[in-house]
């Protein structure tokens, strides 16, 4: 965590409108990194890092789609990604030791980090994600790569991917042998660019004349909402933040009843939510001192099943022609709900879309299926070799093959 949450100029949100991406981007970098790195060097790793937009689009009267599915992977995770290994490439210096990158993946995270990192000198990523429990095509971005990105497909859920992760930081070998970080949203320098794209959305509604917001975010590991809770903190105005799960409802139920209790995760249409110990929760709960009435002031929490997912992508499809992965679709319902809870509330709903709808071809109903148009890039990703490593839960055995990596 940053040490204090700088404030950002009332003026500057106030003319948010104003500004670009990139140039939004440079301003809340900034404010956070201070002169960490100078000025001309931040801008030039913004402007390569983030090269692409993330618009909002209308979907009724007062409910809009924020996408940020336009980057290479076709995930929200290449703003973290991109904006991240270059920070890491500005800082590393030839003839250093090589930097080895861990992350554990639920789907989208590891494929976004894979393309960042791919052919960043003097680094090596090792990338876990879990058996059976992500799409044909997020499994294709992990493990077509080569190169200095090493795949493991691990035997398990994603708690279990992320446990190992974390018992490799804390092992005194490892970290004797080998020169390690993490490239999950346990990085800060993951989530501060997260924070960029809630500014942006704010920008494009103070465009449109709108001041106030409620966003619904699709929460699984929550380093997305903790970005956005980053930004209200900085500053921005948002009425609401609506914490959107599946049935891994871990925040949820602790909001209702008090009682934060981790659960093994159970596997969903919506994979890269299905989280049952939330890293970034302890984040969320420091950024506001541990004073969960206070967050409750701002943050709601919203689950939601299988068949109302798809009912949710068949609904936004027929009715508004617009086509939504199953983690956006949870969270359109999370909107939703809201709405009929404050039918006269005349205030911006924006939910997150997080990933484009062609990687998930097998969760959507048939006839929405159909209409996916799937971009060149995935498709050329079917005539490309995989190449991964199968292994169970044991740290030990993943210690050994750190160890051994060549």
């Amino acid at each position: 965590m940053p040490a204090e949450i700088p404030a950002l100029p009332a003026d500057f949100i106030e003319n948010l409108g104003n500004y670009t991406l990139p140039e939004i981007a440079f301003k809340v970098a900034s404010a956070l990194i201070g002169d960490s790195i100078p000025a001309a060097d931040l801008k030039t790793i913004i402007d390569e890092a983030i090269n692409f937009e993330a618009p909002l689009k209308q979907i009724d009267g007062h409910t809009q789609v924020l996408e940020l599915f336009h980057g290479p992977s076709l995930a929200f995770k290449d703003f973290g990604a991109r904006f991240m290994s270059r920070v890491m490439s500005y800082y590393l210096r030839e003839g250093e030791q090589l930097l080895d990158v861990l992350v554990a993946t639920s789907g989208d995270t590891g494929g976004a980090v894979a393309l960042g990192f791919l052919g960043v000198p003097n680094t090596r990523v090792t990338i876990l994600f879990p058996k059976g429990k992500v799409s044909e095509i997020q499994e294709l971005q992990l493990c077509t790569n080569g190169q200095n990105i090493h795949v493991i497909e691990v035997d398990g859920t994603f708690d279990d991917c992320q446990h190992l992760v974390k018992q490799a930081f804390a092992d005194a070998e490892l970290n004797g042998a080998l020169r390690l970080t993490s490239a999950n949203s346990i990085n800060i320098s993951r989530l501060i660019p997260q924070t960029f794209y809630y500014f942006n959305a704010y920008a494009q509604l103070l465009r449109q004349g709108k001041k106030e917001m409620v966003v619904a975010v699709p929460s699984g590991n929550f380093g997305n909402i903790a970005a956005g809770l980053l930004a209200y903190k900085m500053g921005l105005p948002v009425k609401r933040f609506l914490a959107a799960t599946n049935v891994n409802d871990t925040v949820p139920r602790y909001l209702e009843s008090g009682v934060y209790e981790t659960r093994p995760s159970v596997q969903t249409y919506s994979n890269a939510m299905d989280v049952g110990a939330p890293s970034n929760w302890v984040r969320i709960m420091d950024l506001f001192k541990g004073d969960v009435n206070a967050l409750k002031q701002v943050l709601e929490g919203y689950r939601f099943t299988d068949e109302e997912t798809l009912e949710a992508i068949r609904a936004l499809q027929a009715e508004h022609g617009y086509i939504a992965c199953p983690h956006t679709a949870v969270a359109y319902l999370a909107t939703k709900a809201y709405q009929a809870r404050h039918p006269d509330l005349e205030v911006e709903s924006v939910f997150l879309s997080t990933a484009h709808p062609c990687k998930f071809p097998d969760a959507l109903p048939e006839q929405v299926a159909s209409k996916v148009v799937t971009p060149e890039v995935v498709a050329v990703l079917k005539d490309k070799a995989r190449k991964s490593t199968a292994m169970g839960v044991d740290f030990l055995a993943f210690k050994g093959y750190l160890l051994n990596l060549q």
